[in-house]
């Protein structure tokens, strides 16, 4: 996600309109949106001459894309194409797809460097160091004494608490998450995103200029309510921590636009003010992040491929299919990201078990 560089200027434009930038008015913003989108008023069109069409499904975020077969060769008109869309719409899907692992990686090398986790649970592929099998979650809770349903309700014992972006707590977290389902229960188990540009665009003036210049400590396991006496998964946590502080407006190193980089999942403490103070701007600034209508919900079908900008969204992990014993097997590929920027031009700095490009 690092190259397509004249249509990022063009989504710059609007980040910016919609951020109050003096200078661009709504008609022109609207206009860059269109040329950057390739949607006119039908909300669906072909971009270019790749010959896909993408056709949104929510007002803010989320666009179904078809004519492509993921697993063909894809040129580079269509690569641009699905690009483009991404960054316009923060996440796209895939219906119908063939997708192995090969075919999976080397979609995902089309738009960047893929993540090699340096563990992964048992389900993964073991050929394919690329792929992390998210049905390797299920054996987390056991080793740690306890039932994956306990394990979930501690770590989401809040309405917010699971909405995240991936790898939040380090230092440079993804830049993008592709993830293809090869087996679905019949009914629940959808995944919700949530646009962050548009959520940081929906805030007043003043509070925008406000929360611009903070920063906050992003750190792994904070939402976790311990098990009364001994923890296992406490002590895991203390022994492999990973910390990160974070900006808590950043600014997309690819659109321009400036983006409310809050989640459930790791932030708990905006730095240099009080904890009180921290839970009563964090809660709002949630709430407004997770509104409805900056979301989308999307229903997986075996075949479904879901392609999203880590940058600009959270994301939240169904809990509505575990009691029904369906199988649910997905598949992921990340992107390396960089290290985030906030409006201030400063990076976001490591506070422990993370660096840059090392994982």
């Amino acid at each position: 996600m690092t190259s397509g560089r004249d249509m990022a200027g063009q989504a710059a434009k609007i980040g910016a309109a919609r951020a109050g930038a003096p200078g661009i008015e709504a008609a022109e913003a609207r206009a860059a949106e269109s040329r950057t989108s390739g949607t006119g008023a039908s909300g669906v069109a072909e971009i270019g001459a790749a010959g896909i069409e993408v056709r949104p499904v929510a007002g803010h975020i989320g666009a179904e894309i078809g004519g492509v077969d993921l697993a063909g060769d894809l040129d580079d008109a269509v690569v641009a194409a699905i690009r483009a869309a991404v960054l316009r719409w923060k996440v796209v899907f895939f219906r119908g797809q063939r997708l192995d692992h090969v075919g999976h990686v080397a979609f995902a090398r089309r738009f960047g460097e893929p993540v090699v986790l340096g563990k992964r649970g048992s389900a993964s592929p073991p050929d394919f160091p690329e792929v992390e099998t998210t049905a390797d979650r299920l054996e987390l809770g056991g080793k740690f004494g306890m039932e994956h349903d306990e394990w979930l309700q501690r770590r989401r014992h809040t309405l917010l608490r699971g909405w995240h972006c991936d790898h939040g707590a380090r230092v440079d977290p993804p830049a993008a998450t592709i993830l293809r389902a090869e087996t679905v229960p019949p009914y629940g188990g959808d995944t919700t995103w949530s646009n962050l540009a548009a959520a940081y665009a929906g805030l007043s003036g003043p509070v925008r200029e406000f929360v611009a210049g903070l920063r906050a400590e992003h750190r792994l396991g904070v939402g976790y309510q311990p098990r009364p006496g001994d923890d296992s998964y406490v002590r895991h946590l203390l022994d492999h921590q990973v910390a990160s502080v974070h900006p808590l407006v950043r600014v997309h190193p690819e659109t321009g636009e400036r983006v409310l980089f809050v989640n459930g999942y790791y932030l708990e403490q905006i730095a240099d003010i009080s904890r009180p103070e921290s839970a009563a701007i964090l809660d709002m600034l949630l709430e407004q992040a997770t509104r409805p209508e900056y979301t989308v919900r999307f229903r997986w079908e075996p075949g479904s491929v879901a392609f999203w900008d880590n940058r600009a969204t959270i994301h939240l992990a169904p809990s509505d299919n575990a009691h029904l014993g369906h199988p649910r097997i997905m598949h992921r590929v990340m992107l390396t990201g960089d290290v985030p920027v906030g409006v201030d031009g400063r990076p976001s700095q490591a506070v422990v078990g993370t660096e840059p490009g090392r994982w």
